[in-house]
């Protein structure tokens, strides 16, 4: 059975983030939480969102000169269990030399996700394989775990304090990871305190010096859902930034688990990829 949302959504792509290509975030009362719990929260709420989901998103690349790259896409997602298995499936409408192009993930919990990247050009659906999870997804400054999200048991949680970020009230949480398998050495998430959503990320490495920056730049309600419908992810050290937004959101369409197959990358279902 899934879980009552209150009113809100519980998540794509969000992507992670990761900070990620998510779709949206649910509400849930909270006293006491240890920071392992807070995480599992906002995991859920920003993952997790209703049965499945749909939404028109559209990227952009940025470098320091301000110079911009667009990407257009549907991203498709279905929950096979709340917290656990779960399957996303993006299509590329632009540019032209990425048209066609088609990303698969099925989530895992206990071992690596399983994806797979269908490249037009040559014909060609590849495995991407578990250790390219830190590579850029399409160019863009989110990898590939941003996407379907790193699980919470993969990091130590600890509650650094409590503080105001744009007038909410936040728990900030550092999350390390149990094994060198990321590109950062730890991140810091300022977690709604009321909504339990990620509303800011920063990525750290070794040295302690700041990588990368995510925010949720703008949130609006969708179907009762409050979604994050534009995400910024940064990386510090180049000034590059990819900007996503989420244009036509829709949750509980009843998408068919069997369209999140390899037989389909090739040829998706247009009722559920035409713009």
């Amino acid at each position: 059975m899934k879980k009552d949302n209150g009113g809100f959504l519980s998540r794509l792509i969000a992507l992670s983030a990761a900070s990620s290509f998510v779709f949206g975030a649910g509400a849930a009362a909270a006293a006491d939480l240890s920071a392992g719990e807070i995480v599992s929260k906002a995991h859920l709420n920003y993952y997790y969102a209703g049965d499945d989901g749909r939404a028109e998103i559209v990227m952009r690349l940025i470098n320091e000169k301000g110079r911009e790259q667009l990407r257009e896409l549907t991203m498709l997602k279905k929950d096979i269990k709340d917290g656990g298995a779960q399957k996303y499936f993006v299509f590329f409408h632009k540019p032209d030399d990425v048209r066609g192009m088609t990303f698969m993930v099925w989530k895992n919990v206990e071992a690596d996700d399983d994806r797979w990247l269908y490249v037009p050009a040559i014909h060609l659906i590849k495995r991407v394989a578990a250790s390219d999870k830190r590579s850029s997804f399409v160019g863009s400054d989110f990898t590939y775990e941003d996407v379907s999200g790193r699980p919470v048991a993969d990091d130590k949680h600890e509650l650094v304090k409590e503080e105001k970020l744009n007038k909410a009230d936040c728990y900030v949480v550092k999350s390390t990871p149990k094994d060198r398998d990321t590109e950062y050495a730890y991140r810091i998430a300022w977690i709604d305190r009321d909504r339990f959503l990620p509303l800011k990320e920063e990525y750290y490495d070794a040295r302690g010096e700041l990588i990368r920056t995510f925010e949720a730049a703008e949130l609006k309600t969708i179907q009762g859902i409050l979604t994050v419908t534009r995400r910024v992810m940064k990386n510090v050290k180049t000034g590059h930034r990819t900007e996503v937004t989420f244009g036509k959101v829709e949750y509980d369409l009843g998408i068919p688990e069997d369209v999140f197959t390899e037989r389909y990358m090739e040829r998706p279902p247009r009722k559920w990829f035409e713009k």
